[in-house]
């Protein structure tokens, strides 16, 4: 499989399908494009017709949107170990992940993933309200009762709020204590730490992700 991603330093998208991969140690090739080129939409539409990233090619089929990405790899290739097993929680991680691919703009807008820095931001109340629901998740589902992840074991969940924890990180944002440590114990995951060290060798910038006034570096993540 080859997936196609943008800057580890600002791609959330990119990030959700490659953690995935990842965690379940599928073999993939990247291949990163900047988002900063001139040229971004037509070399994008040389693999997809959206014209974005993630892109997953696997042979003769290619997958564009990281949902989509993530269903097929957990159809082709997970046996559907990347969704809790129990009907229930299938149903409730499933509805969360859809949540969250089409909701949160304010967060998206305000916070953009942004991995190398530490910086101080005003929210709106709209962003604020994003910030409280994303804590509602993380602290109601059933990591603290059935393991360290969303849903117990891992799953396409964390995936998908994989880039929000970088952006906690980034922006010093105030969680409640069970949003902090299901946070923590995300940016602990040993693909989120080779995700960001690779984030920080890039030296590109996209402007328009750089945000906010810098801090020290003494803030700490999630605290």
């Amino acid at each position: 499989m080859k997936l196609v991603i943008g800057n580890k330093n600002y791609s959330s998208w990119s990030l959700r399908p490659w953690l995935l991969l990842r965690h379940f140690s599928l073999p993939f090739d990247e291949l990163p494009i900047s988002l900063g080129e001139k040229q971004l939409s037509e070399h994008l539409r040389q693999f997809s017709p959206s014209a974005r990233v993630p892109v997953l090619v696997d042979g003769h089929t290619t997958v564009w949107d990281s949902l989509a990405i993530c269903e097929y790899i957990n159809e082709q290739y997970l046996e559907g170990r990347g969704w809790p097993r129990p009907v229930a929680a299938r149903a409730k991680a499933r509805a969360v992940v859809a949540e969250m691919h089409a909701g949160f703009a304010a967060l998206r807008s305000e916070m953009p993933m942004n991995c190398r820095a530490l910086r101080r931001i005003e929210l709106s109340d709209a962003a604020k309200r994003d910030i409280a629901r994303i804590d509602e998740i993380w602290s109601q589902t059933q990591h603290q009762e059935l393991g360290s992840w969303l849903f117990g074991s891992f799953s396409i969940a964390d995936c998908f709020f994989a880039p929000v924890a970088f952006r906690i990180q980034t922006y010093g944002v105030h969680l409640s204590q069970p949003a902090s440590e299901y946070c923590e114990h995300l940016l602990n995951h040993n693909g989120m730490r080779a995700w960001k060290a690779a984030a920080l060798e890039e030296k590109e910038i996209v402007v328009d992700d750089e945000v906010g006034e810098d801090i020290l570096p003494s803030i700490q993540a999630c605290s």
